[in-house]
């Protein structure tokens, strides 16, 4: 089956490669890739990453992908993180099948492959205690030292193993152990512990289990059960890949998929760690999972990202086998290139100063021809009042401005966006605080549309709204939540240290186009010369819209940081 990398002309990258080779030699006949988060946070732009390749190979191929929940911890997982990770699926564009599969619908053949296990030699009940553990499994220089109770025997771990299950001892008193090599190089083949007591509600089997698979054991093993052809993974895991196949050469499993592993999303200008995501959400760093400007997948869509920006990034970015660091400026790109197609033109002002047409009739009020997308004629115009009063940018006004300076100021003459030119006539100073309070100007009344009839050239156009008709909205200016590329990186420096104190400005008194006032929730426009905005689509009602600034309409960080 040709792939879409092959139908554009693109070289596949080398897990597309594997799999196209796997085919084409009979060794699988259909490819099934799985998708298994935890469900004890919310998905980030990293899982946006894995959900594209593993969704994305099953689709070019013909085959299936299962998103699977890993919920083997209850003490930190919640059926609201389930929820929200298979809405972030769906909304990026894929799907699963008839139902989710979740590792606890495994539980009990887990639980018959321990036993197995145990009856072979390869697992004991190990009673050390974690720190033990930790003391026992030695350094990356040095061998660690067997248990004590590595040598008991199999009748005697399985009746410790079946009164683990039936909840006999306490929580840290006993552990499951793979017998593998103490002595190992791979610290993870170090008789790892596989089964574990958590006396914890389950949010799906409740209170029927007492011990816990650990993620190692049962990843590898509900990928066989799954008939999970290519298991793919970040290179952090490319460690346990010997442990991974242990488990099931030592069972000798029917099924045996291979783990490939390829490199994690690095981006700058945030965290991708799921403890430090939660640590701002928790100590209300943030508002929220959700929070615009964070970088869960819940996040960015609340901030205006689409499904196709993610997925693009995602191709754009591609997949290696190195670690490196993404510029935020390329899914910035991203989301940018997206809605300059697809978003409608308005005219909101944020720091509004007053303009009077001294010679504009008071009282009228004219209905001017606006394009709801310059190039795209088929998306229509709309009709934006203009009024003898308006109001303009703040900093679209310059008392003594440079020579390079093409808005309004004394002795120029500016375009107002689908209407007239204005020439500059005087302003007004408030004579406490010293800041101009309105400005005073002419009309040429022969210019409307903005072209002058005697052809003279006039090289600046800004945005307005009429003051008398504009309505009051709020707009959130988000930005990158750290001022430094890399957060981590000085490890003497706690990270939330660096986090920007101008990631969010919160606007009231914009004014805007009467328009806006129909914008649903999730609508996404282009405020001219300001950016791309969002409505809110929790806190934004039609009528009373709350904006969200999606990106800027160019990479502005340079210039302000």
């Amino acid at each position: 089956m040709e792939t879409r990398e092959e139908s554009e002309g693109r070289p596949l990258d080398f897990i597309r490669q594997i799999i196209a080779e796997d085919l084409q030699s009979g060794k699988h006949h259909r490819t099934i890739t799985r998708f298994p988060p935890e469900p004890n946070g919310f998905l980030h732009i990293g899982h946006a990453k894995s959900i594209c390749l593993n969704f994305g190979i099953a689709g070019e191929t013909g085959g299936a992908c299962n998103l699977r929940f890993d919920d083997t911890n209850p003490s930190k997982e919640d059926v609201s993180y389930v929820e929200s990770i298979k809405e972030d699926v769906k909304w990026l564009g894929f799907h699963w099948g008839k139902e989710a599969l979740y590792a606890s619908d495994y539980f009990p053949q887990l639980y018959e492959f321990a036993a197995a296990l145990i009856k072979i030699d390869k697992a004991y009940v190990c009673q050390l205690s974690p720190d033990e553990i930790r003391q026992y499994r030695g350094t990356l220089t040095e061998p660690g030292k067997e248990s004590p109770y590595r040598n008991r025997s199999v009748a005697e771990n399985l009746d410790l193993f079946e009164r683990m299950k039936s909840g006999e001892f306490a929580e840290g008193s006993h552990v499951l152990r793979a017998k593998i090599d103490m002595t190992s190089p791979n610290v993870n083949m170090r008789d790892p512990v596989i089964y574990r007591i958590l006396k914890d509600h389950h949010h799906r089997t409740a209170d029927t289990w007492v011990i816990y698979p650990m993620y190692d054991y049962t990843h590898c093993l509900s990928d066989m059960l799954e008939n999970i052809t290519h298991s793919l993974c970040t290179l952090e895991f490319e460690d346990h890949r010997p442990l991974y196949d242990w488990v099931l050469d030592s069972l000798n499993t029917p099924c045996h998929p291979r783990q490939i592993e390829f490199a994690r999303l690095n981006l700058s200008y945030t965290v991708m760690s799921k403890r430090k995501l939660l640590k701002m959400v928790m100590g209300k760093y943030v508002d929220g999972w959700d929070d615009p400007r964070m970088l869960t997948i819940s996040g960015l869509r609340r901030r205006g990202y689409t499904p196709a920006s993610l997925r693009n990034f995602c191709k754009t970015i591609g997949i290696g086998k190195s670690e490196s660091r993404i510029d935020m400026g390329v899914l910035e790109n991203e989301i940018r290139s997206d809605l300059n197609v697809s978003a409608p033109r308005r005219m909101c002002v944020l720091d509004p100063i007053k303009v009077i047409i001294d010679n504009y009739p008071v009282g009228q009020v004219e209905e001017m021809a606006a394009m709801n997308h310059p190039q795209n004629p088929k998306m229509g115009e709309r009709r934006v009042p203009f009024t003898r009063e308006l109001y303009i940018e703040r900093d679209d006004f310059m008392e003594d401005p440079p020579k390079k300076y093409h808005r309004l100021g004394p002795d120029r003459e500016v375009r107002l966006r689908f209407a007239y030119l204005i020439r500059y006539v005087s302003h007004v100073t408030d004579a406490e605080s010293g800041k101009i309070t309105e400005i005073h100007c002419t009309y040429d009344p022969e210019t409307r549309g903005g072209a002058a009839p005697d052809g003279r050239k006039v090289k600046g156009t800004i945005h307005w709204v009429s003051a008398e008709k504009a309505m009051p909205v709020t707009v959130r200016l988000f930005d990158r939540l750290f001022k430094v590329e890399d957060p981590e990186a000085d490890k003497n420096v706690d990270f939330l240290d660096q986090m920007n104190p101008h990631s969010k400005i919160v606007v009231s008194n914009a004014m805007a186009e009467p328009s806006l006032m129909e914008l649903h929730p999730d609508d996404k426009i282009q405020f001219e010369r300001l950016g791309y905005f969002c409505a809110d689509h929790v806190e934004s009602l039609i009528g009373r819209p709350v904006l969200n600034r999606t990106v800027t309409l160019k990479d502005s960080w340079g210039a302000n940081k």
